[in-house]
């Protein structure tokens, strides 16, 4: 799903400001799962009169973090701007996230991951003591994720599940409170998107449009 904008000029219950919504998809196949279950938010939010922007993370520039630390006191990174830079804008603009990934080794693909360590700076900050200050507090977000390992073994194992603790794991520390997560599981066997699955992709977005 390459990226784009989507610009709408509608009301949210009868607000005068649009809801800005960021979509980051994490998975490399186009029209898969992830890919299938994140339109079907993307619309939906869409059509409640929300500004929805889409990342394919799988087509973004972002070179791995030296760990010069250097950015937790100036809050910018060292490295040339990049398409990190990028989207931590987005991030910083928007009023709710969406992140979709697929399972692998039981966590977030290396192209997320690397992505969300570039940026720490922008998602959450620390004070004298050291201890964590989310940057993003009130924000919603929801989780979506997707694994080849049957039910239940895809919590049992901690596949699915690996991946939603670690992207809580840095949303959370961020200030964003996940209001849904979608855990697709069996997608080896069973690769079609169902009504059920569509179900679960309306209801998370209207509790990340709930004001």
């Amino acid at each position: 799903m390459p990226s784009r904008v989507f610009l709408l000029h509608l009301h949210v219950n009868d607000e005068d400001t649009e809801m800005k919504i960021l979509i980051l998809n994490a998975s490399p196949r186009i029209g898969g799962n992830i890919a299938t279950m994140l339109q079907v938010i993307q619309q939906e939010c869409e059509a409640q009169g929300a500004e929805v922007e889409s990342v394919w993370v799988q087509n973004l520039s972002v070179k791995p973090c030296m760990a010069c630390m250097k950015c937790r006191s100036s809050l910018k990174c060292v490295l040339p701007a990049d398409d990190a830079h990028r989207v931590l804008a987005l991030i910083q603009a928007c009023d709710a996230l969406v992140v979709g990934a697929p399972c692998y080794w039981g966590n977030m693909p290396g192209t997320l991951k690397l992505l969300f360590d570039r940026i720490v700076y922008g998602m959450m900050g620390e004070n004298s003591l050291a201890v964590p200050k989310p940057l993003h507090k009130g924000k919603r977000c929801v989780i979506v994720t997707a694994s080849s390992t049957m039910w239940p073994f895809n919590i049992l194992a901690n596949q699915t599940r690996g991946v939603v603790r670690a992207l809580n794991e840095i949303l959370g520390w961020s200030g964003f409170k996940t209001v849904k997560t979608i855990q697709k599981p069996g997608t080896f066997r069973h690769p079609q998107f169902t009504d059920r699955d569509r179900k679960k992709c309306l209801a998370a977005a209207k509790k990340l449009m709930k004001r």
